[in-house]
């Protein structure tokens, strides 16, 4: 799951009591956000935080240098390139906190989320691993972007942000990101089995999440192309999970409410007409219109209140 000690080559050791919250910042060759990133995080009111970014084999010399420049209270663990998921797990195996926040360096928050996130998770059931929030989209899109947490949901697209604010003992016993998934759609897979461990999120109703949206990312370049074979794989994996009986079950559970989910999006109709296009069409062909619906919701500027996996 996590790098091995040898991996691992940090600017300074931590001391003192541990912070409340570890934000975790995967970098590779991204030097250049993490001013904006830094600032956005200056301007939290919450302020018992640590921060660590995981440069995971950067060979962009601007970036590197941005990064040996920083101050010494920012901790930056150097590692060969692993993708986000060996980047996220490496820096959360090294945080002090119990709770932290998986952030890409492209990415921001607005305050007062980390705040408002720590008091909501502070008094909610142990079975809450993680708060979310609405996105404010930037780049090549604009506007505002719901997320919420709903378990059927999670079967067939991706509601939740790649940043959230999790507890760090639910990453361990979901076995942490799947390092294996270096396409796109980590992040998903690794909601989706914290949900199938009887995990939930809750949602703060509000646009703090900052997300650039890319056309160059791997969200268009990568992850779209391969949107069917990558969710044939996670399907396989959980088979369990999609099977008819239970995903029937799921769909009644979480529109009944007795699993205290958040409203779902998807209905009925869009889930089985996705499940049987993924089956019957050619893979190349099925991520194609996935592809395509997500250019015209996101640059297009039509965007519904979800989308399937903005960005990896």
């Amino acid at each position: 799951m996590s790098s091995s000690p040898t991996d691992i080559a940090a600017t300074s050791e931590p001391t003192g009591v541990p912070p409340q919250v570890s934000v975790v910042v995967p970098c590779y060759n991204g030097g250049r956000f993490i001013p904006q990133l830094l600032d956005s995080l200056a301007r939290q009111t919450f302020r018992d935080f640590e921060i660590i970014i995981v440069d995971d084999g950067s060979t962009d010399e601007a970036t590197r240098a941005a990064l040996a420049a920083l101050d010494p209270t920012i901790r930056v663990i150097r590692q060969a390139n692993k993708g986000l998921s060996g980047a996220r797990n490496t820096g959360i195996a090294a945080s002090r906190a119990e709770l932290v926040v998986p952030l890409d360096c492209d990415d921001t928050f607005a305050p007062p989320f980390i705040g408002d996130a720590v008091d909501l998770i502070r008094t909610a059931p142990a079975d809450v691993a993680m708060v979310l929030c609405h996105m404010t989209l930037l780049g090549a899109a604009s506007g505002q972007l719901e997320r919420h947490f709903n378990r059927f949901d999670l079967l067939f697209t991706n509601p939740i942000p790649s940043a959230v604010l999790l507890r760090k003992e639910s990453w361990l016993a979901a076995g942490g990101y799947d390092e294996n998934m270096r396409d796109g759609y980590e992040d998903w897979e690794f909601y989706l089995r914290l949900m199938l461990r009887g995990y939930r999120g809750v949602t703060i109703p509000r646009p703090y999440m900052n997300y650039l949206v890319s056309t160059g990312g791997m969200l268009f370049n990568q992850s779209s192309g391969k949107h069917a074979a990558i969710w044939r794989r996670m399907r396989q994996k959980h088979a369990e999970a999609f099977s008819p009986l239970a995903m029937l079950r799921l769909w009644r559970d979480s529109r009944a409410g007795s699993l205290k989910d958040e409203p779902g999006h998807v209905s009925a109709f869009k889930a089985i007409s996705a499940y049987l296009m993924a089956v019957a069409l050619p893979e190349r062909f099925f991520s194609a219109l996935v592809a395509l619906r997500r250019q015209r919701h996101l640059i297009g500027g039509n965007r519904p209140a979800y989308v399937l996996n903005e960005k990896h």
